[in-house]
């Protein structure tokens, strides 16, 4: 009996050391290089936590970061702002082509250059709408747009033409600035309107943007400004890597005056050679396929300068 037993046990010791033999063997290495690529891939993505910079500012007005209010809310624009990767790069693209469009206009009325990036928050650089009907690279309301100058019905929507909604936000700006003295204020008043900036100064008592408590959106709003500033400044730092060839540009175009109606403008845009998607697109502000101009007021049409596009006119 006992002799049973140890050829049992025995059998049982092959049988195991087989199975483990076979386990083995079905579960062979990974290839040195696919080890490689794995170790590589965990270690060339990392998060970082991001060093507060000095000095910052908001049109020569400084952030003070000294308070830990503040210290965290401008954190965490930077780390959102730094790790959205993919807009982040859009964002070099387009301010390559729109911002030459925009600083002449800021500096005509002697508004700072860090208003640039107010449009950047706004609109990320394109004629955006807004839930609320804001339109454009300023996001402005239909009846802002009109007290401050621009022409809105559904003809025409200057709201979309970036030279002329930058003069109607410089309106705005220049005016927030003279009712609060300060440019971080105006910002905020961007955003908030001049009445609800002004209504939660006097309720708080206080007199400065970093000492109110506003809602999520404005509450943020200057804090998002500075950090696009410093990050698009700054690409290198951030870990933004491109070259000139990658960013968008302007492109070449000479204005056509109009001072009839236009009764349609694919015919008008195979007049230069261009077809009607390519028209709309240097003048998202012409609403309609047609113009109706009654008054016989004088418009600046632009159009891309020949051969800059390839495209299929007529049949």
């Amino acid at each position: 009996m006992k002799r049973i037993k140890r050829i049992l046990v025995c059998l049982g010791v092959v049988f195991t050391a087989g199975v483990l033999i076979n386990a083995t063997q079905e579960e062979p290495q990974k290839p040195v290089e696919q080890q490689q690529l794995e170790k590589k891939l965990i270690n060339d993505y990392n998060v970082y936590a991001i060093p507060m910079p000095d000095n910052l500012n908001f049109a020569g007005e400084l952030v003070p970061i000294e308070n830990p209010d503040i210290r965290e809310r401008m954190d965490r624009e930077l780390l959102v702002n730094t790790y959205w990767q993919s807009n982040g790069l859009l964002l070099f693209k387009r301010a390559n082509k729109y911002f030459p469009l925009i600083e002449p206009i800021l500096e005509k009325y002697g508004i700072p250059d860090d208003f640039k990036y107010l449009a950047v928050i706004e609109s990320g650089l394109t004629q955006a709408v807004s839930p609320a009907n804001a339109k454009g690279f300023w996001q402005l309301l239909s009846a802002t747009g009109k007290e401050l100058g621009l022409e809105v019905n559904s003809n025409v929507d200057e709201r979309y033409h970036i030279e002329k909604s930058t003069e109607a936000a410089c309106k705005y700006i220049l005016a927030a600035k003279e009712r609060f003295g300060n440019w971080t204020l105006a910002a905020a008043a961007y955003n908030a309107g001049n009445y609800g900036i002004d209504k939660q100064l006097q309720r708080q008592n206080v007199a400065n943007y970093y000492d109110i408590l506003l809602g999520e959106e404005t509450g943020r709003y200057v804090f998002r400004i500075v950090a696009l500033k410093e990050i698009l400044s700054n690409p290198a730092k951030y870990g933004f890597n491109f070259s000139e060839k990658d960013l968008y540009d302007k492109i070449p175009t000479f204005t056509v005056k109009v001072d009839t109606a236009v009764t349609n403008f694919t015919q008008f845009a195979e007049k230069f050679e261009i077809n009607y998607k390519i028209l709309k697109l240097h003048n998202p502000w012409l609403r309609e396929t047609h113009l109706n101009n009654a008054s016989r007021k004088e418009y600046l049409i632009k159009i891309p300068e020949k051969g800059v596009y390839k495209t299929t006119v007529g049949q």
